[in-house]
């Protein structure tokens, strides 16, 4: 189904923040909304990132409709190592079991209901189809169940029973094929499209689940699994990622990021 509007949830990554230029490209600025959900992560870095990279957008001349959602309290009733105090983040490859740790309680159905009704409410309002851009990719990983395709297909399925006008909302994919990899690509392809310093906008993204604290500022981790994928990524790309990282003697060169993530790599492959 075609569309005039489009609700994107904006974490602070660099999945979703490709996908919000995307959603600009396609239906101008004028015609998306973000949003960005508190819910208690360790890694608020994301959320103060993502409020960067829409102050930049804004003066670049897209502005978007933009709120972040507070779901305050809820960390205190939820058990993951993004959100306890007590549990600490797990290093090391992605596909490793450990990894399950960093999955949040029925995360992605929490907001996903919220990001329907937000469509739903903004497509009646303005008598317009309205879609839900996904960022999900061929990369999204087994732990993380609350990105298959049974589960979204599912989810959809009590939206259309639950709602009227439910048939004015739909969902735009543009990365179920690819990866990060094809995502950081059209990264590259959309800011030459919309006029936009690619390093300007990636160094207003956060993928890191354990930031660290160097001074008075949070800076990207190297070590967790979010933040060797995403190095690996740039590393494919074939240029330094924007970002700086840090980790407790204090920030370091791209190149001890880049080499630590290579070799994370090549001691999985090695083991498995």
């Amino acid at each position: 189904m075609s569309f005039e509007k489009c609700v994107v949830s904006l974490s602070g990554g660099m999945d979703s923040s490709t996908l919000l230029l995307n959603a600009i490209e396609k239906v101008g600025a004028e015609n998306v909304t973000a949003v960005s959900f508190y819910y208690g992560q360790k890694h608020e870095l994301e959320l103060i990132k993502a409020e960067q990279l829409i102050g930049y957008l804004k003066q670049q001349g897209y502005a978007v409709k933009y709120g972040l959602i507070s779901l305050h309290g809820l960390d205190k009733l939820l058990r993951s190592s993004l959100i306890n105090d007590d549990w600490e983040v797990p290093e090391g490859h992605y596909q490793q079991d450990n990894m399950k740790e960093t999955v949040v309680p029925n995360r992605n159905k929490i907001f996903s209901s919220i990001v329907q009704a937000i469509a739903l409410s903004e497509a009646t309002s303005t008598n317009s189809n309205v879609a839900i851009a996904l960022g999900i990719h061929s990369g999204d990983h087994t732990c993380y169940v609350d990105t298959r395709p049974e589960f979204r297909d599912a989810d959809d399925v009590a939206f259309r029973l639950g709602n009227w006008d439910a048939e004015k909302v739909s969902y735009y994919a543009p990365y179920l094929e690819g990866d990060k990899f094809a995502i950081l690509n059209d990264g590259i392809r959309l800011c030459e499209q919309l006029g936009l310093d690619f390093d300007e906008v990636y160094s207003r993204t956060n993928t890191s689940y354990k930031p660290v604290k160097v001074g008075d500022s949070w800076y990207s981790d190297y070590k967790s699994a979010s933040s060797v994928e995403r190095i690996l990524a740039f590393v494919e790309l074939g240029q330094p990622d924007p970002v700086q990282y840090a980790d407790e003697t204090g920030l370091v060169s791209w190149e001890t990021a880049r080499d630590h993530a290579i070799n994370c790599e090549k001691d999985f492959k090695e083991n498995n």
